[in-house]
């Protein structure tokens, strides 16, 4: 009995073991959101990090985990503070911004990536392709005052708050 019982401790031990940490899926999630508003591929991506496209794949899946040297590697290729890996990670319920959770983190005057401008929305809106490609879009705009007539188009068209 006794036997048994250690070995379905190990089983589920092992079990455990094979499923990604919602920390390390989340940092993921944000490593693929990243890279995909700016447009390169996991290809790409890997080849600035000296990595394959499927080892970019399991990092963004949750499935490896990314150690501290990578992630200072991934925070410079994809142009974005170590924090917004950790930005918008859901704690206890509700979603918080890392900088929120850890004051002074941030580089003073520097507002998170996805900080208050995204407060209000969906956490899952950012990860939608359709959203992702309008974000893209709108900043291949180069005329500043046409990208302002989108965006003041845009605003005109949505129902009042």
């Amino acid at each position: 009995m006794r036997q048994v019982m250690a070995e379905e401790g190990l089983e589920r031990g092992t079990e455990r073991e094979h499923r990604p940490s919602p920390i390390d899926v989340h940092v993921g999630s944000r490593v693929r959101l990243r890279r995909t508003l700016l447009g390169m591929s996991q290809e790409r991506l890997g080849e600035a990090l000296g990595l394959t496209f499927q080892q970019v794949q399991k990092y963004e899946r949750g499935v490896n985990r990314i150690g501290a040297s990578r992630l200072y590697d991934l925070s410079r290729v994809l142009d974005v503070p170590i924090s917004f890996f950790f930005d918008d990670m859901p704690m206890g319920g509700g979603s918080v911004s890392f900088a929120q959770r850890n004051h002074g983190v941030s580089e003073p005057g520097q507002e998170p990536f996805g900080g208050p401008a995204s407060h209000g929305l969906p956490p899952d809106l950012m990860q939608q392709r359709e959203t992702l490609e309008l974000v893209r879009a709108y900043n291949r705009i180069q005329d500043p005052a046409i990208r302002k007539r989108v965006f003041d188009l845009i605003k005109a068209m949505t129902p009042p708050e």
